[in-house]
Formats: structure tokens, sequence, C-alpha cells
């Protein structure tokens, strides 16, 4: 009665920010309260980290029994951004992209990239092939799942994987590749072409 099923006594519930008690704020989304607390630096940039993993919907009193595989190891990545990296940290991750988003899955890539550019590396055992394209190298496992699988099947980046007929990965991966490659090419072929009056100079 005292907490009213907000597991905090009343003198607790009182103190308030910005009209806020504490039961209001773990009720946020981490997208409500990216914004609300954007003038905190510290809790801010902690609230960004969990943001970069597309984990924008889960709530800050969230309990972690009810995450997800996926969500609870994109909140230990979240933990690992946020501390200052030495560059020589290898990072495992098990189908990090289950549940996500295409949007969301993009912007895990991306911190997955800056955990690699900055020197770490970065081992994920992925089914998704917009996550498997964007591999610096692959190791394919078959042929089939389960007991007929455990098998090292194909092994390089993604283009050579593709170019191998036994591997169902290299199958699902090549119409993508060529797809990503006209895409870039149509790309090149729509930048303008500078004057030669121009280009002199360079």
């Amino acid at each position: 009665e005292v907490c009213k099923g907000k597991r905090y006594n009343r003198e607790t519930l009182e103190v308030k920010y910005k009209g806020k008690n504490i039961a209001d704020v773990l009720d946020m989304t981490v997208s409500q309260a990216t914004e609300f607390f954007k003038h905190i630096p510290r809790i801010y940039r902690r609230l960004q980290t969990i943001h970069d993993v597309g984990l924008d919907y889960i709530r800050l009193g969230q309990p972690a029994t009810t995450l997800s595989g996926g969500e609870a190891q994109r909140v230990k990545l979240s933990s690992e951004l946020a501390k200052r990296g030495t560059g020589k940290t290898v990072y495992i991750l098990d189908e990090p992209t289950t549940g996500l988003h295409f949007h969301d899955i993009k912007k895990l890539l991306e911190v997955l990239g800056k955990l690699v550019d900055n020197g770490n590396t970065v081992l994920v055992i992925e089914h998704n092939m917009d996550v498997i394209k964007t591999a610096d190298y692959v190791i394919d496992l078959g042929p089939e799942g389960g007991d007929k699988g455990g098998q090292i099947i194909a092994t390089g980046t993604p283009e050579q994987i593709s170019e191998i007929e036994l591997s169902h990965t290299g199958r699902f991966l090549k119409p993508l590749l060529e797809k990503k490659q006209k895409a870039e090419s149509g790309e090149k072929k729509a930048k303008p072409k500078r004057k030669k009056k121009e280009a002199a100079g360079v």
C-alpha cells in the first residue's frame, strides 16, 4: 500500500528530477531517457551506447531475466563500449541480430565496425546474410545444420565463399554481393565528372 506497486516508499517517490521520480524514470524506454538526460553527459553517454546497439525500445527498469539472449548480449556489448578500450579485446557474439529490424542491424554493424577499427577482434556466429556479407573473413560450417553439420565447408572472404558451389552460405551470398556491386557501380557512374579546367589543378 505504501509503495503502490512501484517498489519504493513514499519518501523516495517524493524525490523528483524535472517532475519525474525514480519509478517514472525506470519506466522510460532508452529512447525516452536519452532525450530526458541529454544535458547530463555522464548518463547520456551510457544511454547512447545502448541506443547504438539497437536497444532503444527496452525500459530502464526492465528485469534482465526478460531479455532475449541477443538483447542480453547487446546490453553487455554496450557496457563494453562505455569503457575505455585497450584495442586488444576479443568479442565473441552468438547471433546478436536475433529479433532486430534491418535498420537496427545496420546500427549494430556500425558499432562492431568501430570495435574492429579500434584494433579489437570480433567473432560472430550468425545466419543473417546482411551481417555475413560485411565480414572480413568467413568460416562456413556445414554441410547442413545440427548433427549433419559441424564440418568446415569453406573459408575466406565473403566474395571467395560465394564462388564455392558446396557452400549453402555461398549460394545465398552471391546474389547479395552482386546486388551490392551493381549499386556501388551505379553510384560511381552517377557522380558528375569535373570539368577539365577544375581537374587540371589537382
